[in-house]
């Protein structure tokens, strides 16, 4: 049997962190097994589906790398497909034409909740052929007594009790599938084996089970993940952290990283934390996912992220970098100091953004001095210290163990340490007190620009007395 698993948005709204997660569970599954990974649209809602939303949610699979084989399927380009199957179930006994209106129904259950009554639907048109020529639905014709067994991958048997399912509407009036009946007719079509999906599903699948069953089609392996909440043990939402992921994307963070902390969230191998993309395609497997809640956690994401950034080449960071310096207007590169400048800054971020909101003072043209660090550290005192260190890397080399060499001397003929010359040399170069190490701060700057920084802080410290 040739694997065949499908990843299935509603486009409603951008890719989000729980969809995302889903389709990765669904495109590890298929890659892991030699199978085929499949796109499919499910636009059937014509009021909320967008074709904005289809292009983000496209837009967000290509940045996380989640390349399907078949696709992008849409629903709405398979109508004939639902209709066919409508009449062949309503030729085998198994569904019929409902003329019943919408108003009909609306009223029906409001007399239901008036009189404090549960609403079914009374099967009106059941066991009618008449076609009064109106506008109709197709219900399936569900059984009054039997219990629905599903096998689960992760769960086991789960029952359900059919006589709690009303005959359900799987074509409606304008010829549009329900979602239940598009799944399960595309599914089939398209040959899926495995589902793997969010156990909010785990309510839709007795209906799928029973169209299944009247269509006389074998049902794909079910596996329903369980959802992930926020640190407050609540569902996801915005305030945790489920934003798009073009969104975090923008946000700064790696396409690997995103992908290896969803993976994480339900899924394990022994205490691995950081996997390549071809480790996790070798190690996934169903048997590791857990039944218990993911909880999302921000920091370890972040955490995970920063891990990424630093462990990439730093020409392939600042390629991705580039762009973003492009739009704040910095006049920057992809050469070697553009990679320097990422390697040093990427010490510390935990995301892209971080090093391109640091990274201004290596391209400025002008270094503004932050108030406070001027005053504490641009002394008349320490003026003579950036006017000596001027004289002394003037003429000679330019390099990490020369000015190692020219700071040890001027420290051993001052008397002072090193912070009493490395924070005043860096409120001159970069504006402020925090910075990559003052050494590497100078190798990427250059002698010249060095010197001319150097320059403007000793005017700046006369200018001021």
């Amino acid at each position: 049997m040739t694997v065949r698993t499908r990843f299935a948005p509603s486009p409603t709204g951008s890719l989000h962190i729980g969809g995302a997660r889903t389709a990765i569970f669904n495109w590890l599954f298929a890659r892991h097994h030699g199978g085929t990974f499949i796109l499919r649209i499910e636009d059937t809602d014509r009021e909320r589906s967008t074709e904005e939303s289809i292009g983000e949610i496209i837009e967000g699979m290509t940045w996380l790398g989640l390349d399907w084989d078949e696709g992008p399927f849409r629903q709405s380009d398979r109508l004939a497909l639902y209709k066919s199957l409508a009449e062949r179930l309503i030729d085998s006994g198994n569904a019929y034409r409902c003329y019943v209106s919408a108003a009909e129904l609306d009223a029906k259950r409001k007399e239901a909740q008036e009189s404090g009554e549960v609403f079914r639907y009374r099967r009106e048109w059941a066991s009618v052929n008449a076609a009064p020529g109106k506008p109709y639905a197709v219900r399936l014709l569900t059984p009054d007594e039997e219990t629905i067994e599903v096998t689960d991958l992760l769960r086991g048997v789960v029952s359900f009790d059919a006589a709690e399912i009303d005959d359900f509407v799987i074509l409606k009036t304008d010829g549009f599938p329900t979602y239940n009946f598009a799944v399960v007719a595309d599914d089939s079509d398209m040959n899926i084996t495995h589902v793997i999906r969010g156990d909010d599903h785990l309510t839709n699948t007795p209906r799928q089970a029973l169209i299944y069953k009247a269509l006389s089609l074998d049902m794909p392996e079910m596996a329903h993940v369980s959802m992930i909440l926020g640190p407050d043990g609540k569902r996801l939402s915005k305030r945790h952290g489920d934003t798009s992921v073009i969104a975090y994307r923008d946000e700064g963070y790696l396409p690997d990283a995103l992908v290896n902390y969803l993976t994480r969230l339900g899924w394990s191998f022994g205490d691995q934390e950081i996997f390549t993309r071809e480790e996790l395609v070798e190690k996934f497997t169903l048997n590791n996912v857990g039944k218990s809640a993911a909880v999302f956690n921000m920091e370890k994401l972040d955490w995970l992220n920063g891990w990424y950034i630093r462990n990439k080449p730093a020409k392939e960071i600042a390629a991705i970098v580039l762009p973003i310096l492009k739009q704040r207007g910095i006049n920057a590169e992809l050469d070697g100091k553009l990679a320097m400048i990422v390697k040093e800054l990427g010490q510390r971020a935990k995301t892209l953004l971080d090093i391109a909101d640091s990274i201004g003072y290596f391209y400025a043209d002008e270094i503004t001095f932050d108030e406070k660090a001027a005053e504490k550290f641009l002394t008349p005192e320490t003026g003579e210290i950036l006017k000596d260190l001027s004289e002394r890397i003037a003429p000679g080399e330019f390099t990490s163990d020369g000015l190692h060499a020219v700071f040890d001397k001027i420290m051993e003929d001052r008397g002072i340490k090193m912070g009493a010359i490395a924070q005043p040399v860096r409120v001159a170069l970069t504006g402020g007190t925090v910075s990559p190490g003052i050494f590497e701060v100078m190798e990427i700057l250059g002698k010249e620009e060095v010197l001319k920084r150097l320059e403007k802080a000793a005017r700046y410290i006369s200018e001021k007395q």
